[in-house]
């Protein structure tokens, strides 16, 4: 591990290192440009690199993506990555509110603080957590999703039942497309362009930035709380650590634990670690207005996320996220096969992308807490000039993915749904991240039920899937049994009385 680091500290590798992290903040702040791509686009670049320095440059960028998504999550309410989404439900209210700076503050610390922590998992107990995750099947991925579409419930700042429409909402516009398991059209109506279904970025890019557009462009003389940053030092203390260590540690374990998950991601991290600290405050009612702690547990977990996504990639060759089956082709067009046997074949690449994911997390630090304010400054231009901006590069994101135009007509028609949802009250994040987990939801439940010969009571043969049931039926029910508690109580104090 010692020999990882002084590779890393090489001239060549810190620079590389460097220059993916800073890129990568500069390109997960813009809405419509995500780490995804950045690293994808960069990847032909790395052909003639040695392993080591492509790697190392595309860790770097990846870490510094994900750390970016914050920034214009807080300050426009339009993340720039789909990990950033749970952070927009704190940070946003907190930069209308004069507190951008705060938010910022507590978002960088909670980053770093998240990549450390999964870092010391990822560098210490790699081969342990992987063997945990290789006794999950089917039943438990799909039990761990349903958990997490019921905690869309707690996310609802509005009633319940618009919070589950939401996500039912979500969940309808995700099933156009291919049946994965029957191999046949569904829902698209005739057209071939929805044999490929409504891709997540254009679907993002359209319910969160196009939205916005719209409705700035139809308010064009009302006034906008601007994110002011006084020219100073960001405002955060060591007694913070004090006040939100706890929930960085739970909400970085958390992340790192989902993280690890093949095919589950940042953006579930996130929003499993908002709902507990949500569960767990006794200041429920404050989440969604402003309130600190949720802009802390979000973001501890979407960069916790990543180094609980690396530990399968490099201990058995399994990528946790999109990202990762990059990683992967990076890995494999220099002649390595992530696996076990990169450990005895190639230590120098299995260490070295532990070094460098710890590196780049100090880097993040240095970085965004030196330039977050002159990053930020993108929020002072006209709002006019600046949604111009955002919209072309929307355009170009969308545009990029397939390469097609067709994903620019999906943004703009979400662009439309999500207008209409906020106009109707129905909160955003519990539609975009039931579109997110549906078809993991689908594809698990159909590998489940074709492993138990459709016999559904063969998961109770399963412990893990069922404390992940149970956890999401208590979920789904704990606000009407305190509700319940609550009537009951008020009624023996009358008594009393």
């Amino acid at each position: 591990m010692f020999d990882a680091f002084l590779v890393v500290f090489h001239l060549d590798n810190l620079l590389l290192l460097l220059a993916g992290t800073a890129v990568g903040i500069v390109v997960g702040a813009i809405p419509g440009l995500t780490a995804t791509m950045l690293i994808a686009l960069t990847l032909p670049m790395t052909f003639h690199m040695e392993a080591v320095n492509a790697v190392t440059l595309l860790i770097g960028e990846y870490v510094g993506g994900i750390s970016g998504g914050l920034i214009t999550a807080i300050l426009l309410r339009m993340p720039g990555t789909p990990s950033s989404i749970t952070t927009t439900f704190d940070g946003y209210p907190m930069a209308q509110t004069g507190r951008a700076e705060r938010a910022l503050a507590l978002g960088i610390m909670a980053s770093v603080a998240g990549g450390i922590i999964s870092w010391g998992f990822l560098a210490g107990m790699s081969p342990t957590l992987a063997h945990f995750a290789l006794q999950f099947g089917p039943w438990e991925y799909f039990t761990l999703v349903l958990m997490a579409l019921f905690m869309l419930a707690a996310l609802a700042s509005g009633s319940l039942v618009k919070g589950l429409l939401a996500a039912a909402i979500g969940m309808a516009f995700s099933l156009p497309g291919v049946d994965s398991s029957l191999g046949s059209a569904r829902l698209t109506f005739g057209s071939d362009t929805l044999l490929s279904g409504f891709g997540l970025l254009p679907v993002l890019i359209g319910v969160f930035a196009i939205s916005q557009i719209l409705r700035e462009a139809a308010e064009p003389k009302k006034e906008k709380g601007k994110a002011r940053l006084p020219d100073r030092k960001l405002p955060v203390h060591w007694s913070d650590a004090k006040v939100h260590g706890m929930n960085m540690l739970r909400s970085s374990v958390l992340g790192t634990w989902i993280g690890l998950l093949p095919g589950i991601g940042g953006n579930v991290a996130a929003l499993v670690a908002y709902s507990t600290t949500r569960q767990l405050s006794k200041e429920k009612e404050k989440f969604g207005t402003g309130h600190e702690p949720g802009v802390v547990a979000s973001e501890s977990a979407n960069n916790a996320a990543i180094g609980g996504a690396l530990i399968p990639l490099i201990t058995m060759g399994i990528p946790g996220s999109v990202t990762e089956a990059i990683l992967i082709g990076a890995l494999t067009i220099h002649n390595l096969q992530p696996g076990p046997l990169l450990f005895q074949n190639s230590p120098e690449i299995a260490y070295g992308v532990i070094a460098a994911y710890a590196v780049a997390n100090v880097m993040m630090l240095i970085l965004m807490w030196g330039t977050v304010r002159y990053i930020a400054m993108i929020a002072q231009i006209p709002r006019a000039g600046l949604l111009g901006a955002i919209l072309v590069f929307c355009v170009i994101g969308s545009y990029a993915v397939n390469n097609s135009f067709s994903d620019v007509w999906i943004m703009m028609a979400f662009g439309l749904v999500g207008l209409g949802l906020e106009l109707a009250k129905v909160p955003l994040g519990p539609f975009v991240i039931g579109f997110v987990l549906s078809p993991i939801a689908e594809e698990q439940l159909r590998a489940s039920l074709m492993m138990s010969d459709g016999d559904v009571w063969a998961i109770l043969h399963r412990p893990y899937a069922l404390f992940f049931l149970a956890i999401a039926v208590l979920t789904l029910f704990y606000p009407m049994i305190i509700d319940l508690l609550g009537r009951r109580g008020g009624k023996t104090e009358s008594a009393n009385v």
